[in-house]
């Protein structure tokens, strides 16, 4: 096929896109999630996020389904696809009216702090695999090199120019640079564990705090570069900015394409440790969280959390003085994050995928665990983020059902 083929596929999931972007329902989850995460009272939001990596998601958009053959308009048709497929869900996931084209920034994840991490993998498109930690003894520690905020500015160009041509007239194309250390690769645990190895890290806490409190200095002090450099390059804008939900709130100016440059303190800010999970709030707090927090102090509101058990820690939490989002998950105590959490911070409840949609469908039970749920968090500010689904059993329709069950359920505590 040619590349007008790829094009006209482009240009008509592009178009379908536009229309789902301007519907007025997409203004008001705009002004509800702003309001939300700004700490007034709404009804009970409700988002589903997936991506690529989602097992499922690769089952309904794959090599069979997908009609383009260049890699670079196969992605957009893709994340085209998974947004038209998203606004069937009825959910309050904001359909924004642009298309984003990545800058390319200098950096590698199979080498974020320049030694090289060696995954094994079992041979399953996102499939499970080990890593070899390639830090295994501190002598090698002056190998760690942090990567220096640099845009490759002819091959975004390049890429930009491409898109552009293809959605000419229909959508604008959002031009979005986040530095290399963002989202997971800007969270200090992620990569420390990938790089030092999780059990190591862990044991260097007692063995060799030392050292570890060195790592770990490199590792903060070269995500503030990185950050700062593209603050200072310019490159920063609206759209560079992440908190696991929609990126709203009414202190902070709204997002939209093309709005650099702007400076961290104009944007939401992103932070988690999913690896210290089974660590102690007081060992969080110095091996992890008091590294963090100069990074996160920068921006003008944060999220903290993903998938680890923060119920213990919220306390921690409370030294960073622009946190405004805590993550409780399927593991946290619903009840006492409630009470620890209040009316102080904005609670996104993950429920349990493999309770909600995994494994097999149960409407009732359903209800039930949400209603529960809510029941314990009545009076906080709490929206549901139904995310990690790997599986939906081949029903893709129960994604649609599970956000009608959950609207039933939320109206009784509106």
């Amino acid at each position: 096929m040619s590349q007008t083929h790829d094009i006209e596929v482009v240009r008509r999931l592009a178009s379908t896109y536009a229309q789902i972007a301007a519907k007025p329902i997409q203004q008001e989850r705009r002004n509800l999630w702003a309001a939300h995460h700004s700490l007034k009272p709404t009804h009970t939001l409700i988002a589903i996020r997936f991506g690529m990596h989602n097992l499922w998601c690769r089952e309904l958009f794959n090599e069979n389904t997908l009609e383009c053959e260049d890699p670079f308009f196969r992605t957009h048709e893709r994340n085209l696809r998974m947004a038209i497929f998203q606004d069937s869900l009825g959910d309050d996931v904001i359909q924004e009216p642009w298309i984003t084209q990545n800058v390319t920034v200098k950096g590698s994840p199979l080498a974020p702090w320049g030694l090289k991490l060696n995954y094994e993998r079992t041979g399953m498109d996102g499939g499970a695999y080990k890593i070899d930690p390639p830090l295994k003894d501190y002598a090698d520690l002056d190998m760690i090199t942090p990567v220096m905020h640099e845009i490759d500015r002819e091959k975004t160009a390049l890429n930009v120019e491409r898109l552009s041509e293809a959605v000419d007239g229909i959508l604008p194309v959002d031009v979005m640079c986040q530095p290399f250390y963002s989202r997971f690769h800007g969270d200090i645990s992620t990569f420390l564990a990938r790089t030092r190895g999780l059990e190591a890290m862990m044991m260097d806490m007692c063995d060799h705090p030392d050292e570890l409190h060195q790592l770990l200095s490199i590792m903060r002090d070269g995500i503030l570069a990185d950050h700062a450099a593209a603050e200072e390059a310019g490159d920063l804008s609206l759209t560079s900015q992440f908190n696991q939900s929609m990126p709203y709130a009414e202190e902070l100016e709204r997002p939209r394409a093309n709005s650099g440059p702007r400076q961290r303190k104009d944007l939401w800010g992103f932070g988690a440790a999913q690896e210290l999970a089974q660590v102690s709030p007081r060992m969080h707090d110095e091996f992890m969280f008091q590294y963090q927090m100069p990074i996160l102090e920068k921006f003008g509101l944060v999220h903290y959390g993903c998938c680890e058990n923060l119920t213990q820690k919220i306390g921690m939490l409370r030294q960073l003085k622009n946190l405004r989002s805590i993550a409780v998950t399927p593991s946290a105590d619903v009840a006492k994050s409630a009470e620890l959490i209040g009316k102080d911070y904005v609670m996104a409840w993950r429920p349990s995928p493999t309770d909600m949609v995994c494994c097999g469908w149960d409407e009732g039970r359903v209800g039930r665990i949400l209603k529960d749920s809510l029941e314990k968090m009545k009076g906080c500010y709490v929206h549901i983020h139904l995310k990690d689904v790997e599986t939906l059993e081949g029903d893709y329709n129960r994604l649609r059902r599970w956000v009608e069950v959950a609207r039933d359920v939320c109206e009784q505590f509106s």
